[in-house]
């Protein structure tokens, strides 16, 4: 199951991936790692799902990561009477507390804190950004406002207030209830939605306790004012284009893409590209071609992942929205063009010694044209650094942690393998020696690279590099 490329695909389960076959199917074709979305579904059917996945990583003897998606405090408008009602531009209409049904004069609001994020002046968009109001009065419980873009508004649709942080925590009572049930099924990653400041995710890592790793999704233009910070506080990143592209003009979220992904790379963090990447798969069996230039522009800007999203889940054609990404990928990952941007953003290493064999262990490899580098790992961190690198051959890390290794399934070029931990330096080479041809990476009379920490087993501290000649019957020679 050996991967010929090395950005990732995180695909998402849903109604259109049924059983364990149409799963295997997505893996198969590609898919690296699984989205359950919390903002869907009962907690039954994505325990089903979880078991599912599980079932389809032993089989295929390849370890799968699996990502809870937490809905975060997604603001909604209340009912109406008929479900409907036709706002015309230039009216007013009033959003209260109030629980009656709506029409064209009012709308149920049920979010009491929203109103004092508000000013005269304040812009909400509503479904997705198709319909503008502009505040002209507001009081604690509730506003009046002008409609300046108009149209149909119905039952339940979103509520976005750009550039407002709102008094609100990014995680909501529901969100705490599935995250609690999401851990103790044993998700290897949370995805925190909205995310607006730094506080967002300390509240989050106080909760999860290093029971899974956090992804900060970035779909709030206040969160781009904290972003170095985020990024530091969380262990990768998602561009959530969705919502970005709501709250701030579309024309601004391709720089925004370019920033967030520059600054993971320099803070050495994983990023996800994520939404509408080949939405017109959902109903057509091949993408557009702007699509394509889409998903491959992320590749190119140094993306460790790309995500699909209703492709996939509510799809018609998920194991072909799959293939094709994967196909993408493998082209732009085999464009001279592509390395020698890597090359040329190729981050300077930190201070450290860790960070120092990593960037040496990428030199070294090239210089030598090794096959493969091999990290020894228990907590990620040494193959953290080592996928920092963009090294120009593949990463196998061998852990002796089952959650290591699935999460490593979001990084950069990173093939994991699940090994026992090791006691000394012969052994360490024996196994490195041993996985590297067993899982495809070298062949006899090539070579590796291999970094790894002593003591052995000690999380941060890679400080060995080691250079070994590929031999048969677990022979090896340094």
């Amino acid at each position: 199951m050996r991967r010929n490329r090395c950005a990732k695909i995180l695909t998402t389960l849903g109604p259109a991936t049924p059983t364990e076959d149409s799963l295997e199917a997505l893996v198969r074709a590609g898919a690296d790692m699984v989205r359950l979305n919390f903002s869907h579904g009962a907690h039954e059917d994505h325990r089903r799902r979880y078991n599912m996945v599980r079932a389809v990583e032993k089989k295929l003897g390849r370890t799968i990561g699996i990502l809870m998606d937490l809905q975060g405090p997604k603001l909604r408008v209340g009912e109406f009477d008929g479900g409907k009602v036709k706002l015309e531009t230039g009216a007013t209409f009033r959003l209260d507390m109030e629980p009656e049904l709506g029409d064209v004069n009012r709308v149920q609001l049920p979010h009491p804190e929203i109103f004092r994020a508000m000013e005269v002046g304040t812009d909400l968009l509503l479904d997705d950004g198709k319909i503008r109001l502009r505040v002209e009065v507001v009081t604690p419980d509730h506003a009046i406002t002008r409609i300046i873009t108009g149209g149909t508004l119905s039952d339940h649709k979103g509520l976005n207030v750009p550039n407002a942080i709102l008094p609100i925590s990014a995680l909501t009572e529901k969100d705490r209830r599935d995250l609690q049930f999401g851990l103790d099924l044993g998700v290897d990653w949370v995805a925190l939605s909205f995310v607006q400041r730094p506080e967002d995710v300390a509240e989050a890592r106080k909760l999860i306790a290093g029971r899974a790793a956090i992804i900060s999704k970035l779909e709030k233009p206040s969160a781009i004012e904290h972003l170095n910070e985020i990024i530091e506080l969380s262990d990768a990143v998602m561009v959530a284009r969705g919502d970005l592209g709501v709250e701030v003009p579309p024309e601004r979220v391709p720089i925004l893409q370019k920033r967030i992904l520059n600054a993971c790379h320099t803070l050495g963090k994983p990023v996800v590209v994520a939404t509408q990447m080949l939405e017109s798969m959902i109903t057509a069996p091949t993408p557009t071609r702007a699509e394509a230039s889409d998903v491959a522009t992320a590749i190119y800007d140094g993306a460790d992942t790309v995500m699909l999203s209703a492709e996939t889940a509510v799809g018609q054609y998920p194991l072909e929205a799959v293939a094709i990404m994967d196909k993408i990928i493998h082209q732009v990952e085999n464009d001279e063009h592509y390395r020698m941007l890597h090359d040329n953003r190729r981050e300077r290493p930190e201070g450290t010694a860790s960070d120092a064999i990593s960037a040496a262990a990428s030199q070294v490899a090239a210089t030598i044209k090794a096959a493969a580098i091999v990290t020894y790992t228990s907590s990620g961190s040494t193959t953290l650094r080592a996928a920092r690198q963009r090294p120009s051959v593949p990463i196998l890390c061998l852990t002796a942690e089952v959650k290591t290794a699935r999460r490593m399934a979001m990084v950069w070029g990173v093939h994991s393998v699940l090994e026992r931990d090791i006691s000394n330096f012969d052994e360490m080479i024996e196994k490195a020696n041993k996985a590297s041809r067993e899982e495809g990476f070298a062949q006899v009379g090539e070579r590796i690279v291999i970094t790894a920490g002593v003591p052995f087993g000690t999380p941060g501290t890679t400080n060995v590099l080691r250079i070994a000649w590929v031999q048969g019957d677990d022979s090896w020679a340094e």
